[in-house]
């Protein structure tokens, strides 16, 4: 008994020790990566960023620090960590490499976020698909048609097409070609023409909208209309003045042509 008492006492001296100073290492760690994950959490938020992106990233930031510290906490208690650091760096490897697809859309999505090429609410034209956007998630981007259909693209697929966005500036300039025939009289055409564009007080006066014979085509004269609108009223304006062209050209006696041909046919006499 007398020989067991010195050898505790000497095993609570070093090793005690050892126990107090890894309990200091992880609570101290366990303190300071609350006060990270919260600074970030602040600045991301201040940022606007999606809550799901905020969420995510100060959970991972938390978690990879409390690794890191239990890792010292253990060590400072004399277990050897180098194995243990080699097998979590190669399980990590190994799960990186099964979700690399994943993870790269996860990037994509990060970056669609704090880049904001487009937000909830605007249509836009990427990956191939035109739609509005319903919701930017973590992994995939999530659209409408104007049909009604629900369109999920990856984010690495978004961000690595070109990206339309078409509700990106307050205004629209729209663009119509209308051609009309030889015989008709262009001086009238472009008087009705202005006409129309001055009833509609959807488009701007500012910038001016612009008619101008822009080809003398095989078939017609054609004229460009531009006329600048908001974002908002872009399709109606185009439709309604389509429509709006045809019946009035319709009460002017103006001509809209359609491709033809002349066909001459030339009779041969044998002789």
């Amino acid at each position: 008994m007398e020989n067991v008492l010195p050898k505790l006492q000497e095993l609570i001296t070093v090793y005690g020790l050892k126990l107090i100073a890894a309990l200091a290492i992880f609570i101290i760690g366990r303190w300071l990566a609350k006060v990270v994950k919260n600074l970030v959490e602040k600045i991301m938020t201040k940022k606007s960023v999606e809550p799901t992106i905020v969420s995510f990233t100060c959970n991972l930031i938390y978690t990879t620090i409390v690794v890191f510290v239990v890792i010292a906490a253990i060590s400072k208690l004399g277990v050897q960590t180098t194995s243990f650091v080699a097998v979590l760096g190669a399980a990590g490897l190994a799960i990186g490499l099964a979700l690399q697809g994943s993870l790269a859309n996860f990037a994509a999505g990060f970056l669609l976020i704090i880049f904001r090429p487009f937000k909830a609410g605007d249509l836009v034209e990427a990956a191939g698909m035109t739609g509005t956007v319903s919701e930017i998630s973590i992994f995939t981007t999530i659209m409408k048609t104007p049909d009604n259909k629900v369109i999920i693209i990856p984010n690495s697929s978004v961000m690595g097409s070109t990206i339309t966005n078409y509700s990106a500036m307050p205004t629209r300039r729209v663009d119509l070609t209308i051609g009309v025939g030889y015989d008709d009289d262009l001086k009238k055409v472009r008087q009705v023409l202005d006409d129309l564009i001055s009833k509609d007080n959807r488009i701007l006066k500012d910038p001016a909208p612009m008619v101008a014979v822009a080809e003398l085509a095989d078939s017609s004269v054609n004229f460009t209309v531009r006329m600048w609108v908001k974002t908002a009223d872009y399709w109606g304006v185009y439709f309604d003045t389509t429509e709006a062209v045809k019946l009035r050209f319709d009460e002017e006696g103006i001509s809209i042509p359609y491709p033809q041909q002349d066909v001459h046919m030339y009779q041969h006499q044998e002789q």
